[in-house]
């Protein structure tokens, strides 16, 4: 008779940032996170209007380093304390996995799972370069990207969580409706409304499109227990948590486009996006 070894079925996804904490603190991730203290801390601005485009905005990250690893978390602009970034310096992991401000907690577990599953095949990942080039052409690149992960045919409505021009650009490439969403309200390039809840809109769209700063102010979980909840895809475009929300694919984030620090605004040279899920 011949001896079957059992293989146990694998582990199902996380429900949540909280659980991924959880686990964190637990070991589940092979690393300590008592164990393991941020070295640098510092915040990046920028202020941006491409060359072309009518409007600009202002971006404000966090960003907290554990070894070779950099977490990320971004901000409104002047939303973070004074001082911030100089608290966290020398703290350990799981200190700040318990931080008060949220940013702060979002972008240790981003750092410590940098460190402990970074971005590559063995972690699931899928490396698509970007091209050198202008601040505009390496956004359009990149949407591109992005929208290539949402599986639908023409004439569906995504609901877009985080108003980016060129990423509305690449839906109309593609012939997709849809309705764009940010804190800030405003308007688009193309003097379209931006609403500023997503709860109302959330049941009027096939899909959600979503940056991950929804981790940093909280509003994530309700787009991803929707998701979740009724079967809709949850494409998730990341330079927050980059780290974070591959880990939640399969409980209700269906693709992530994630990139890590250093940003694509922040340098004209080749860069390289870290797609996970999806059809690509």
């Amino acid at each position: 008779m011949t001896a079957h070894t059992a293989t146990a079925p694998p582990a199902p996804a996380p429900g949540s940032c909280e659980e991924l904490v959880s686990r964190a603190l637990a070991g589940a991730y092979g690393h300590d996170p008592r164990t393991l203290r941020v070295s640098t801390a510092f915040t990046t601005r920028q202020s941006v209007r491409h060359t072309g485009r009518a409007g600009g905005y202002r971006n404000e990250v966090l960003s907290l380093r554990i070894a070779a690893a950099v977490g990320s978390c971004a901000v409104e602009p002047d939303e973070l304390p004074e001082g911030t970034a100089d608290d966290c310096v020398g703290t350990d992991a799981a200190t700040l996995l318990a931080h008060p401000l949220r940013p702060v907690r979002i972008a240790a577990l981003d750092a410590f799972l940098m460190h402990a599953r970074p971005h590559g095949p063995a972690s699931g990942a899928r490396p698509l370069a970007l091209p050198a080039g202008g601040s505009l052409e390496k956004s359009r690149a990149r949407a591109r990207a992005v929208v290539g992960l949402l599986d639908l045919p023409p004439g569906r409505t995504v609901l877009v969580v985080g108003v980016v021009n060129s990423l509305l650009e690449a839906l109309r490439e593609r012939e997709l409706r849809y309705v764009p969403c940010d804190l800030k309200g405003g308007t688009t390039e193309w003097g379209e409304p931006v609403r500023g809840n997503a709860s109302d809109l959330l049941p009027r769209c096939d899909a959600v499109l979503a940056s991950g700063m929804t981790l940093g102010n909280g509003s994530f979980e309700e787009l991803r227990t929707h998701a979740l909840r009724h079967g809709k895809p949850l494409v998730m475009f990341a330079q927050t948590g980059s780290a974070v929300l591959p880990r939640l694919i399969g409980a209700g984030v269906t693709a992530v486009s994630a990139e890590p620090y250093p940003f694509f605004w922040l340098d004209g040279g080749p860069g390289t996006i870290h797609q996970y899920g999806g059809t690509r």
